[in-house]
């Protein structure tokens, strides 16, 4: 009994010490000190730089149809997600099924990007609908872009990403990769194994 009210008391102790202890808060550093890489035409280095990490990008025309542009990339696709208006073909919503297991077996998933970065050709995209699963558990992801929210480095993209009400966003570059497993790339082992980039 003896023993036991020591250990608990050298706890105590230990605990009480933690919460005396006071924790220093740092400013963020200056990051306008660096000279981050620019270009002079950032939606070009961006073509570029996805090209290279495996996805395809698709310059769509204004007037041009959404919906035609994913049948063409993905024609065999019949399970398609999305919570855009602009997708009608979509016949599963991430914010109305009942759990993100019901997305399991979406061939392709439409989302929308809020910024591209070109030094490394990812998207940011900010969770907009319910189930945030629909960017990984589905074959194949379409992410729609704007052109004029391509920036040129990471530096401009922090500083010009805003948390929603979920507050969760990614960055998604390409299809997913993995070569963890004898050095052998796989192409698809924890999300999308394909991803098409629409410009507009």
């Amino acid at each position: 009994m003896e023993k036991r009210k020591s250990e608990m008391s050298k706890k105590e102790d230990i605990i009480g010490k933690i919460r005396a202890g006071k924790h220093m808060e740092y400013d963020m550093p200056d990051l306008s000190l660096l000279n981050a890489t620019t270009f002079a035409d950032p939606v070009d280095e961006f073509r570029r730089m996805s090209k290279h990490s495996g996805a395809d990008v698709v310059d769509a025309a204004d007037g041009d149809d959404i919906n035609e542009i994913v049948r063409r990339a993905y024609p065999d696709a019949k399970a398609i997600a999305s919570n855009l208006d602009c997708v009608t073909i979509a016949n599963r919503n991430p914010d109305t099924v009942d759990e993100a297991q019901d997305l399991n077996g979406t061939d392709v998933a439409v989302v929308k990007g809020d910024l591209g970065v070109a030094e490394n050709g990812c998207v940011w995209i900010p969770q907009t609908m319910k189930e945030r699963a629909v960017c990984f558990i589905a074959e194949y992801l379409v992410i729609i872009l704007k052109r004029s929210d391509i920036v040129s480095n990471m530096h401009e993209a922090y500083a010009r990403i805003k948390t929603n009400d979920y507050g969760y966003g990614c960055f998604i570059s390409g299809p997913s990769k993995t070569a963890d497993i004898a050095q052998a790339l796989v192409m698809g082992a924890q999300a999308a194994r394909g991803v098409t980039v629409v410009l507009v």
